[in-house]
């Protein structure tokens, strides 16, 4: 059967799709499945998807898109899992920007209303294999591994939560780096899919970008799998042969994606040249700078909403004995902070 979508999540983005595509009733639900939804109902608030490329779009009810099979665990946004069973007629709910769909299970309702509701149409059939349900693990540019082979040192940025500016540090330190004559290559290794914040790293200089999804991931909620796609991510943009790898580890190291996971690996440890820290407040700056001591990842600068002023700044220089620069407003100084001390070598 033939369909006409009206508009295709980012989350697909590898997969090629055109506006017209054919769909069966046989569902594989697993994660990454393809599927095409009718929007049933408009929303006033997280109402948007974001299309492949990259532009949001105002969702309306009766809208036909395509959509990938996820799970998502966001402390302020929608939980969510893959369904066991979908068919036609089914209805599943939107979980995020890039078009994650699955079962909303809570909602944080203050900050994003109701999850918005679907009205499953049928699986994508694969375009380059005719008959064949489509799923994003079919579009892949890297694969994970278990061993690290690279010496490319690594610049990473971390945090206590999502929305604490760890997109902010990432891109300026990639733009002031580039702007140095550095080759710079960077990702986003966990969270849920979206195109947003690896556009940004490509819009500040950013030579190649890469997330979870070019590992055919909607999510690193599985948090077994963030350690084999941090190194696979890692030996596919040391193959560009950068200066530096920029990596942001999305949502926070205490999340529920895998972050911790990463940062304790031996392997990874041994590459980081830079460990950037974002917080909202000084508490979390505080543990973020203990936690990432303990497992041996330690916080080398911290940024965020908590070096806004003078008040937080001061508390992370003398209580916590680490180097505060505000990303938004002082990147050049943390560019210039790090080629004197960490990146010296």
């Amino acid at each position: 059967m033939k369909l006409l979508l009206d508009k295709i999540g980012s989350v697909t983005k590898n997969c090629g799709l055109s506006q017209e595509v054919e769909i069966t009733k046989n569902i594989v639900c697993k994660e990454g499945a393809v599927i095409a939804v009718k929007v049933l109902e408009d929303k006033k608030i997280y109402n948007q998807l974001e299309l492949v490329s990259g532009r949001m779009s105002t969702l309306k009810k009766g809208d036909v898109i395509a959509v990938a099979l996820g799970n998502r665990r966001a402390l302020k946004g929608f939980v969510g899992k893959v369904p066991e069973t979908l068919a036609p007629g089914d209805t599943i709910n939107i979980l995020n920007l890039g078009g994650v769909a699955g079962i909303c299970t809570s909602e944080n309702v203050k900050e994003v209303g109701h999850a918005l509701k679907g009205k499953v149409l049928g699986a994508i059939v694969n375009p380059k294999n005719p008959g064949e349900p489509l799923n994003i693990k079919q579009f892949t540019l890297f694969s994970l591994k278990d061993k690290l082979t690279t010496n490319v040192p690594l610049i990473i940025v971390s945090g206590t939560c999502m929305n604490v500016g760890k997109t902010s540090a990432a891109s300026e330190v990639i733009k002031h780096a580039s702007r140095a004559g550095k080759k710079v290559v960077a990702a986003k290794l966990s969270g849920v899919a979206a195109l947003k914040d690896t556009e940004n790293m490509r819009d500040y200089g950013a030579k190649n970008v890469v997330s979870f999804v070019d590992a055919g991931f909607t999510s690193t909620v599985d948090s077994k799998q963030s350690v084999g796609i941090t190194k696979g991510a890692i030996e596919y943009l040391a193959s560009f042969k950068p200066d530096y790898i920029v990596i942001e580890f999305g949502d926070g190291v205490f999340g529920e994606y895998g972050v911790m996971d990463a940062l304790k690996d031996k392997e990874i440890q041994k590459l980081i040249a830079v460990h950037i820290g974002c917080a909202h407040d000084p508490m979390g700056a505080a543990k973020l700078v203990q936690v990432c001591k303990e497992i041996g990842a330690p916080v080398d600068l911290i940024s965020g909403p908590v070096t806004d002023n003078s008040v937080g700044m001061e508390f992370i220089r003398t209580m916590l004995s680490v180097v505060a620069i505000n990303a938004l407003t002082s990147g050049e100084q943390i560019f210039e902070y790090l080629t004197t001390t960490c990146l010296k070598k």
